[in-house]
């Protein structure tokens, strides 16, 4: 029997994708009150510029007065869709204490202060759900926290953000150098006019903290992830994982340790054999694999960005958030009994693709191969082109550590007969 009260829900942020929720909101209303039990009624909208004219949105329903919109005791759900760290930590908060429930797409400020959030939403008995903070409409963070809530998770890899895999992608189908694949991604809307936040790997590391902490139920933040930019990849790269059966990705890597004692967070470009289902992942799309004990190897694919995918992440938030209240309970909080250690970048091992610049004469490849054997480091396969006294050395090694492979150049940088380190990259899913 369907409830004639509306639940009542305070929107943070009419952009690109709160307007989209609004949207929904209205225009499905029906189907949601019936999934819901409740009908769903949009109470208020917070944003910075009242004027701007909101198509769909009753003008009276507008607010730049956000922290009154949240205090108000009769609300029964807030959507965060402003971002950043403040005011919406504060706002998420003082949701809380006046009785509201809360779906967030906030990647940044879960990262940051995702343990404290939970525990002010457990503290008050409410909800705290944001699965759009993570790959938009890709259902990702419910399977991992709930249906693989039994199974234990030990690698989680992707690509996560999708202006980034469009940049790459465009570098690796088209030939063309990293400037000009981004010039086309802002184009076409892909690319912010300021793109640090996706290129240099900010946004995707906000990302892996939130996978890493539900996956292996232990509290990962921003800080605990190493993070590398993708914009000293070079076509010349390109041309080198082609010849070894590989693409390049800028991937967000989560893995428990061999001995299940610790876990790592990292992003970074890397090579990727084309065998692997993440390497066709092509455009703006994002893709994330996940590896278990008894699930197997599972894999979440879709589109990981933009307004109506985004939307429809939070909107699925929102059915659950307010199915819970009806029944008075509330879904799943944070889980991090199992408190594993994060381990550093230096420990983590896998292999890596080294391209070094070296004089053209003979005994230059027994002395590098020295210094990778003296470091620990076993070569997998060497090649090497020269002409006029010039050539270059293309390593690649089997699995060893960060630290050791960071030994390892260090040593070769002091050697005479090597004129400078090209390039060094990661090569996963192997």
């Amino acid at each position: 029997m369907m409830r004639t009260r509306p639940l009542k829900v305070a929107l943070l942020g009419c952009g690109v994708v709160g307007s989209e929720v609004a949207r929904i909101m209205t225009t499905h209303a029906d189907d949601l009150a019936a999934r819901i039990g409740a009908p769903v009624e949009l109470a208020g909208v917070a944003v910075r510029r009242p004027d701007r004219v909101r198509a769909g949105i009753d003008p009276a329903l507008v607010t730049t007065d956000a922290t009154a919109l949240v205090k108000r005791g009769d609300i029964d759900v807030v959507v965060e869709v402003i971002g950043g760290i403040e005011p919406a930590r504060t706002l998420i908060t003082t949701a809380f204490e006046h009785g509201a429930s809360v779906v967030s797409a906030n990647k940044a400020l879960l990262a940051q202060d995702g343990a404290a959030l939970h525990a002010a939403a457990e503290e008050q008995g409410k909800d705290l759900y944001y699965e759009a903070a993570v790959a938009g409409a890709i259902p990702l963070i419910r399977p991992l926290r709930e249906s693989l809530a039994g199974d234990k998770v030990n690698r989680v890899l992707g690509i996560v953000n999708g202006t980034t895999n469009f940049i790459l992608d465009k570098m690796d189908s088209t030939g063309a150098g990293y400037q000009e694949a981004l010039d086309e991604a802002t184009a076409l809307g892909y690319a912010e006019a300021d793109p640090t936040a996706d290129v240099e790997g900010f946004d995707a590391a906000a990302k892996a903290a939130i996978l890493a902490g539900i996956a292996f139920h232990t509290r990962v933040r921003l800080d605990d992830v190493y993070r590398e930019g993708m914009t000293e990849v070079t076509a010349a790269d390109f041309a080198s994982a082609k010849e070894m059966g590989c693409t390049i990705k800028l991937l967000a890597i989560c893995e428990r340790a061999a001995d299940g004692e610790s876990v790592t967070a990292r992003v970074h470009p890397a090579m990727i054999p084309l065998t692997h289902p993440l390497a066709s992942v092509r455009g703006a799309y994002n893709a994330v694999f996940v590896e278990s004990d008894a699930s197997g190897q599972l894999m979440f694919y879709g589109p990981g960005a933009g307004g109506a995918p985004t939307a429809s992440a939070v909107l699925g938030d929102l059915v659950a958030v307010c199915r819970n209240r009806l029944s008075g309970t509330t879904g799943p909080g944070e889980s991090a009994y199992a408190a594993l250690r994060v381990s550093p970048m230096g420990e983590v091992v896998t292999r890596y693709h080294i391209s070094l610049d070296v004089a053209d004469k003979p005994g230059v490849l027994a002395q590098v191969a020295t210094v990778f054997a003296e470091h620990g480091v076993s070569i997998d396969t060497v090649r090497q082109q020269g002409k006029d006294g010039e050539a270059s050395l293309v390593v690649v090694t089997h699995r060893a550590s960060d630290a050791a492979l960071n030994g390892t150049v260090e040593a070769l940088r002091k050697l005479d007969t090597v004129r400078g380190v090209a390039s060094i990259m990661r090569v996963e899913g192997e």
